[in-house]
């Protein structure tokens, strides 16, 4: 543990993460803090599962990260295609998946699906229907619906944030990779970084252990407690995951991966991506006037940010509606993981969305970071 936070500093960053699971914020969850490529904090706190019966919570206990797919799977892909001088920001639809598309979309680029003002509506329950079709006809199926579908808005109007605009990612990343979205990650980024047991895609079949996992919902589409098994209905209808959610992963996973980008973005190594690409994904975009996202990452807001009021405006970060979150401070070189299972037994749980910006908060005191310049902070919107 490194010397980054004194240790009675810790004790009060302890017994917060404490406080959250003593008072149903989450049943457990697990706390990774990093400055400066120093983990300086890690510990777990509370359950993994308390249904169907209670499993303490573990430090390398396996997460359903659910949103967190969009930048450290698809939106990473992406960016890979992007360092090969495969895909541009400002490519169409048509462009991009070599094939006609309708009028409405026809505007369309991969800079509008990444920064969720392309016009596609935010979620539907795509499962409902998605049952009744052959398990290797649904993405198919899905992917023609979610061209006929009318857009919402006008493209590059509004910023909805958009579960369809990351599948239809997934399918970008497919007919320009020429392979399937876990497969393209794996070859690139988590099997050389031997990251496989730490960051994997979910099927509908797991194979692995279930009771490791972090327990989540208790489905009321599948009528049982979900544990090892992806929570969102949509993923788990297209075979466990899409664009927009299905991977699972560890703390530790999370961090290397996130440390990776980090170390890539201030060019302390080139290896994987050139650090001009990693810039350009990280770079707050301005396509909507009150917009906050970069290329697939968030930054943090003004009034309300998740991350707090101490993370710099060089910061990025995602949410996962699991109870997930990553936020990497560039200028501060702060990342900080919070992984908790919020949802488990029910969805209805909202308290993280007001505890979250106060571990942030809390953290960012004890690491001593000056708030200069730090955003106002009132109860957020989002999970």
């Amino acid at each position: 543990m490194g010397m980054g936070i004194k240790r009675k500093n810790r004790v009060s960053i302890r017994n917060l993460l404490e406080k959250g699971a003593e008072e149903g914020v989450y049943p457990g969850a697990v706390l990774l803090v990093a400055q400066k490529n120093e983990i300086v904090f890690f510990e777990q706190t509370g359950n993994r599962a308390r249904l169907p019966e209670t499993l303490p919570m573990e430090k390398d206990t396996p997460f359903d990260l659910a949103s967190l797919t969009k930048p450290l799977a698809t939106t990473l892909s992406i960016m890979k295609l992007f360092d090969q001088g495969t895909v541009h920001p400002d490519q169409t639809l048509g462009d991009l998946l070599r094939m006609p598309v309708p009028p409405d979309k026809a505007a369309i680029t991969l800079r509008c699906l990444l920064t969720h003002c392309a016009g596609f509506l935010d979620w539907a329950p795509f499962y409902l229907e998605l049952s009744d079709e052959k398990p290797k006809e649904r993405k198919t199926f899905l992917r023609d619906k979610l061209l006929k579908i009318p857009l919402k808005y006008a493209t590059g109007k509004q910023t909805v944030y958009s579960d369809p605009g990351f599948m239809i990612l997934e399918w970008v990343i497919e007919k320009n990779a020429g392979v399937s979205l876990p497969r393209f990650l794996n070859e690139h980024f988590l099997a050389p970084l031997s990251l496989e047991k730490a960051l994997f895609f979910g099927t509908t079949n797991p194979q692995r252990n279930k009771i490791e996992f972090a327990a989540t919902e208790d489905c009321p589409w599948r009528k049982r407690i979900l544990q090892g098994e992806v929570h969102d209905e949509n993923a788990c209808a297209l075979g466990g995951y899409s664009g927009h959610a299905g991977i699972f992963g560890t703390a530790d996973g999370v961090y290397r991966l996130a440390n990776l980008l980090k170390d890539h973005f201030h060019g302390l190594r080139d290896d994987y991506l050139q650090p001009e690409t990693v810039r350009t994904f990280f770079e707050k975009q301005h396509l909507v006037p009150s917009s906050t996202w970069a290329l697939g990452w968030d930054t943090p807001s003004p009034v309300g940010s998740s991350a707090g009021r101490y993370f710099s405006s060089n910061s990025v970060g995602h949410l996962g509606f699991t109870g997930t979150s990553l936020w990497m401070d560039l200028h501060h070189d702060v990342t900080v993981v919070l992984l908790t299972n919020r949802i488990h037994p029910l969805r209805q749980n909202t308290a993280i969305k007001t505890f979250r910006p106060k571990l942030h908060n809390l953290v960012m005191e004890q690491l001593g970071v000056n708030p200069t310049g730090a955003v106002k902070t009132k109860e957020p919107e989002t999970i």
